[in-house]
């Protein structure tokens, strides 16, 4: 034997998926007890009631039956363990024990010891309540079993952990001790038990190779020795098999248990995420997949595309399958063989011609024997193969030789031998999520690849664009839609909770006025249309973008900081025919002008309203100025001195500042479109003033309009700082707050500034869902 059998723990699935549902289950225990602690004792009463037909002999002789059973459960393990000299095993046996006794034996004092003296018993039902009633024996005792199981006899190991898990029932019946406390022994245990497996290993990775060889043997196969050509991992262990005779080489294929589990974890995540049509019939079992396998190598040997031929398949001991083959055909591709491209197209076209299609076109399962191309592989082969999978076969061979060959070959004999319609179509599955990673994995730097070769489709078939195949059930987009909904719910919940005060003090208000803030926040959106609009130099609609200002109030409310917004804006501009560089220059300059306007206006309005004393209700207690102060200067101080940040600061933020600069310059010298950024920036912000202003009056007023515009900015501008999406909380406490300062009754004030959110904020953060959803339908973000 050549080679290590050895399966690494990254790649032990079924023991990583053992002990992460255990823990789960662990964690589900311990919330469950803490909830429900007091309704154990109840629950334990009432089934006693109810099955309390049993007399107390009875009863003990159930308890003694059951706890001689339990008791003796794991030093029967353990004479079989020594008895069969199984000392690794054995090693783990004892491991567990030890860990899961610990483990329940930790408490708020230090360690707990166990009371168990057999010594001191007089009678064996009080002797066997020292372990029943204790849950360290029943977690030992799910331990031990959890780390044997694998190496018992399926009957044996059945009937143990049934009585295993009749534990808990019969403590109802027959002990005083709590079903929980019962319920997390057994899970510690098992939790213990599984991390003991992962680590030191079962009976089951043990590969069977003398099973192996009497299979082949009977296949008239004689081995003398095997060499491990790929270990087992995310695929089987690979071995090629050598006799003394004049046989051909052989290929064994090896599945254990854990590529069964990783087999059926991988149906399960691409049933949930892929479109049905993108997905293969699941295999029922790991002795169906492979059976699959070779009868789809039979089928396309008949056509004589096969590159090996399968010889045996048989179940082994411990779960494993075998699957053997002769050794693959032919060469490799190589770019030298420029000519082999035409060979590999004709022979995939000869596939799709049956309706077969292979699913799995790496270089490494590709063949070229006397000018025919053939294939290898075959585990994702499928008969009778739907239209989407022939299209991914399209695509993956053209990923795959066009790394060999290049994109221009590559293309023209794809065309030449299918026709420009089905690479055209094809195409469109030139992207991460429709490729399999192992094939995109197979291709260095395959992103770049798939970009060129598209290209190269368009030249070859002169389409104006390649539509994009969906073979997800969701979209990038539509997942980033969910997130933002759950974020609208969550930001949305305070508001939620003064739902019923705003509701009361409506009976008190003039809806004229109501009207006239509605329509002062409708037009804010176009203001800041306008600021935009100009900062883009008119090159994307004025009409759109007004609607786009709608959807931007609802990404920018339920991310924090408003970057959602930002975001769209950019994406809005990209989507209307400006570069990335050119769109995010413009809305950095817009929100550059909006950050001088706002702050003009607030110097203004605090010399006209002439309350240069009460602004400092606004600004924060000194010491907090000093820690903010003493912030800055170290986060400045560690950009000046760390190399890496001061790089950053050269080379990403300097070009950045420069290039506002050099715009702001340059509107500068362009009156009227200055002069258009700054009214819009203006209407959105003196807008925002008026509308609380209408607000107020109408629940009966009490301040003017340059008091409210002061509020409303410096307000503003404390509550941007919040964490919370859109500054929910923070806003409407600034506001009341600032009114309040001012003399605003807490009666008018909290209604006014409900209702100024509801206006400028949840009414159009509500239309923003359906206007952003219908943006993307139309193409434009």
């Amino acid at each position: 034997m050549a080679g290590s059998l050895l399966q690494p723990l990254t790649r032990r699935t079924s023991d990583i998926v053992r002990v992460v549902v255990a823990t789960v289950v662990l964690v589900a225990v311990v919330v469950t007890s803490l909830v429900t602690r007091g309704e154990w004792e109840a629950l334990e009463r009432s089934v006693s009631d109810i099955v309390g037909v049993l007399s107390p002999g009875v009863s003990n002789v159930v308890y003694i039956v059951y706890g001689v059973s339990i008791l003796a459960l794991p030093f029967t393990i353990l004479i079989g363990l020594i008895g069969a000299r199984r000392w690794k095993l054995l090693g783990g046996f004892v491991a567990a024990a030890f860990l899961a006794a610990f483990a329940l034996s930790i408490s708020g004092t230090g360690l707990s010891a166990p009371n168990w003296h057999i010594d001191e018993s007089t009678r064996i039902d009080t002797l066997l309540s020292q372990f029943l009633d204790d849950p360290r024996w029943i977690a030992i005792v799910a331990a031990v079993l959890t780390v044997s199981g694998p190496g018992l006899p399926t009957k044996w190991r059945r009937t143990w952990w049934t009585l295993l898990l009749a534990f808990i029932p019969i403590h109802l019946v027959v002990s005083t001790v709590v079903p929980a406390r019962s319920l997390l022994g057994l899970v510690v245990g098992w939790l213990t038990g599984a991390v003991v497996v992962w680590v030191v290993g079962t009976p089951a990775l043990e590969v069977p190779l003398a099973s192996a060889v009497r299979v082949l043997d009977r296949r008239g196969i004689s081995v003398t020795s095997f060499t491990v050509l790929s270990p087992a991992g995310r695929g089987p262990l690979v071995l090629s098999a050598a006799s003394d005779d004049a046989t051909p080489e052989v290929v064994v294929e090896l599945y254990g248990l854990n590529q069964r589990s990783g087999g059926a974890l991988s149906q399960g995540w691409r049933v949930a995420t892929f479109r049905p049509s993108e997905t293969a019939p699941l295999h029922a079992s790991l002795q169906r997949a492979v059976e699959h396998r070779a009868l789809m190598s039979i089928a396309i040997g008949d056509l004589a595309l096969a590159a090996s031929t399968p010889l045996a398949v048989a179940s082994l001991e411990r779960g494993w399958m075998l699957y053997a083959h002769s050794a693959a055909r032919g060469e490799l591709l190589e770019p030298e063989r420029g000519s082999d491209v035409h060979a590999v197209w004709r022979s995939l076209g000869e596939l799709h011609s049956r309706q077969i299609s292979h699913g799995d076109l790496r270089a490494a399962e590709l063949r070229v024997s006397e000018g025919t191309a053939t294939f290898d592989g075959f585990g994702a082969a499928e008969l009778g193969a739907t239209d989407a999978q022939l299209q991914s076969d399209v695509a993956q061979l053209l990923l795959t030789t066009a790394a060999i060959y290049g994109d221009g070959p590559s293309v023209t004999a794809a065309v030449d031998t299918l026709g420009e319609d089905v690479v055209l179509a094809a195409s469109g599955r030139l992207t991460r999520a429709a490729i399999p990673r192992r094939v995109r994995s197979a291709v260095p730097e395959a992103k770049k690849v798939m970009t060129t070769v598209r290209d190269t489709v368009l030249d070859r078939t002169g389409a104006t664009s390649i539509t994009t195949e969906k073979v997800t059930r969701f979209t990038r987009n539509q997942i980033i839609q969910l997130v933002l909904l759950f974020a609208l719910v969550y930001v949305a919940y305070p508001f939620f909770s003064a739902v019923p005060t705003f509701v009361t003090e409506l009976g008190s208000i003039d809806w004229r006025w109501a009207a006239a803030g509605l329509a002062v926040s409708a037009l804010t959106y176009v203001g800041a249309a306008a600021a935009l609009w100009a900062c883009a130099s008119g090159l994307v609609s004025f009409k759109n973008l007004t609607i786009m200002q709608v959807a931007n109030t609802f990404a920018a409310t339920t991310t924090p900081a408003g970057v959602g917004g930002l975001a769209l804006s950019v994406r809005f501009l990209q989507k209307g025919g400006l570069g990335v560089t050119r769109a995010t220059a413009a809305v950095a300059l817009q929100q550059s002008m909006q950050v001088i306007t706002h702050v003009t206006l607030l110097v203004l309005f605090s010399v006209v309203a002439g309350t240069s004393a009460e602004l400092t209700k606004f600004v924060p207690d000194p010491t907090v100025l000093y820690l903010i102060s003493g912030v800055a200067l170290g986060v400045l101080g560690t950009v000046l001195f760390v190399p890496t940040l001061r790089r950053w600061l050269r080379t990403a933020v300097r070009p950045q500042l420069a290039e506002v600069t050099r715009d702001l310059l340059e509107l500068a010298r362009d009156p009227r479109r200055f002069l258009l950024i700054v009214l819009g920036c203006g209407a959105t912000t003196l807008g925002a003033a008026f509308a609380l202003w209408v607000s107020i009056e109408a629940f009966g007023g009490g301040t003017t309009f340059v008091t409210v515009t002061v509020v409303t900015m410096i307000g503003g501008t404390l509550a941007s700082a919040a964490p919370t999406p859109g500054g929910v909380g923070a806003v409407e406490a600034a506001l009341i707050g600032g009114l309040a300062a001012f003399g605003l009754p807490a009666s008018i004030a909290v209604p006014s500034v409900l209702l100024y959110r509801v206006l400028t904020c949840w009414l159009p953060v509500f239309l923003g869902w359906p206007t952003l959803r219908w943006l993307g339908k139309k193409e434009m973000i």
